[in-house]
């Protein structure tokens, strides 16, 4: 995966406050048009866009424009100028070219390319493909709210939905957990699901996600999520075998459960198929890394992201969502 910078990272992940995808330089050549437009605020002086540099059927500015809003509007500093959507040799395929900078003139300003479906659904983007258009995560929210099966706490509707996909022997997850026990309390009317996503590479992540789902069976989501805790505060005991027993049969004896009974459940074939689904789950939402939030199936990649960014845009998001009603 690409890594891109902090500020204007990606178009697809900067969802989540761009983390991923595009790189955001001036090494992307633009199209010509060196008069610059006329600027209210003198750090932000885009070039003039040039008519003939909109050669595609599709998609529209004003759906460029309306992606654009909903990934970056949360933060009220950001500007951008659609520049080109161009026609390539491939048919249903353009290319969009967008100016973007910052009112304060801390972040330099740069280019950023996509190619994108004519249709306006879809974006390709280094070596994914990610929704696109004015409600770009609506069909993730969707798919989110009728799969999204794992332990969760707050409230039981799903109108403000954050599903946490993360791995139980991820260093990165584990520092997310501090954010999301704020969140629990900033956000009291939200819907916090806990979704098993156990990477192939942490040999003991998929047994303690077998471990939590046993113990939400026997005991609920309040057992879970103080199973979860425990296990994450005492997350290098997993790294090896002896460790991993220690620190699993631990947590669920903290969580008021017997470990002999869980065990036993962990190893049965709806457990464990349960486990896998949750990662099919993840796998077709297209979400490649841990630890990740669904805000109302809006990804965003939670590594160094600041808490108060994070409230910015579920605060953002709500609006959006609201106002798609």
């Amino acid at each position: 995966m690409i890594r891109l910078s902090a500020r204007f990272a990606s178009l697809a992940a900067l969802a989540a406050l761009s983390l991923s995808v595009l790189q955001l330089t001036a090494q992307e050549p633009a199209p010509s048009a060196p008069e610059p437009a006329a600027s209210p605020n003198p750090v932000v002086a885009f070039p003039k866009p040039d008519p003939a540099n909109f050669t595609a059927t599709g998609p529209s500015k004003e759906v460029v424009d309306g992606f654009l809003k909903a990934m970056w509007g949360y933060d009220e500093t950001r500007v951008w100028q659609v520049e080109a959507i161009l026609k390539t040799p491939v048919d249903n395929i353009s290319k969009i070219i967008v100016y973007a900078g910052d009112k304060t003139g801390k972040q330099k300003q740069g280019v950023v390319a996509v190619f994108v479906t004519v249709d306006g659904k879809h974006m390709i983007a280094g070596d994914e493909i990610q929704p696109f258009g004015e409600h770009p995560w609506a069909e993730m929210r969707t798919v989110a709210q009728q799969r999204a099966d794992g332990p969760f706490r707050g409230a039981a509707a799903k109108d403000l939905e954050l599903v946490e996909f993360a791995d139980f022997q991820c260093p990165h997850c584990k520092e997310a957990q501090a954010n999301m026990d704020k969140l629990a309390v900033d956000y009291p009317k939200a819907r916090i699901v806990f979704q098993n996503y156990p990477l192939p590479q942490h040999p003991a992540a998929a047994g303690a996600a077998a471990f939590g789902l046993c113990v939400a069976k026997e005991g609920g989501n309040d057992a879970f999520f103080l199973f979860a805790s425990t296990v994450f505060e005492g997350q290098d005991g997993l790294n090896t075998a002896d460790g991993a027993t220690l620190t699993l049969n631990s947590a669920v004896t903290k969580a008021g459960l017997d470990p002999a009974k869980i065990t036993a459940c962990s190893t049965t074939p709806a457990i464990k198929a349960a486990v896998q689904s949750s990662v099919k789950l993840a796998q077709d939402l297209n979400i490649n890394q841990t630890p990740t939030l669904l805000i109302n199936g809006r990804p965003l990649p939670l590594g160094g992201v600041p808490y108060e960014t994070v409230k910015q845009i579920i605060d953002y998001q709500i609006k959006l969502d609201a106002a798609a009603k």
